[in-house]
């Protein structure tokens, strides 16, 4: 049998500055990953418009008003949200698009025939394209 050797004689001693610069690189990508994953969820959890519909009112045969809360980040946030009403047998009677203001809006959907529920399908902007 032969004797035991040290494994550093035998395949040489590793390189002193090889595991610092490995230490170092894998710092980098994780701190990069990490803002990159903070910067996502500010982004996601704070839109430049927020909508939520207060309620409606169905005014007669051909219309309906919705009362729609909306929140813009900053004032120069150029928003689109729309409206959709609904006859009791759940096909789609009427739509509206509107330009809100940040605050309450009583928007008016006119409709083919008497609506039973109106919807709010969200508001974008032009950064912003799921409706929230």
């Amino acid at each position: 049998m032969s004797q035991p050797t040290d494994l550093a004689d035998r395949y040489g001693a590793p390189s002193p500055w090889g595991r610092g610069v490995l230490i170092g690189v894998v710092v980098v990508v994780a701190a990069a990953f990490l803002g990159w994953l903070g910067w996502t969820i500010w982004e996601q959890s704070t839109p430049d418009a927020r909508s939520e519909l207060v309620g409606y009112d169905v005014v007669d045969e051909h219309a309906a008003t919705a009362t729609v809360d909306v929140r813009l980040r900053t004032g120069d946030v150029v928003a689109t949200c729309r409206l959709r009403a609904y006859a009791e047998d759940h096909s789609v009677v009427g739509e509206a698009t509107f330009t809100p203001e940040d605050g309450r809006n009583e928007v008016d959907v006119r409709t083919e025939r008497r609506a039973t529920s109106v919807e709010l399908l969200g508001c974008t902007t032009p950064d912003q394209r799921r409706a929230r």
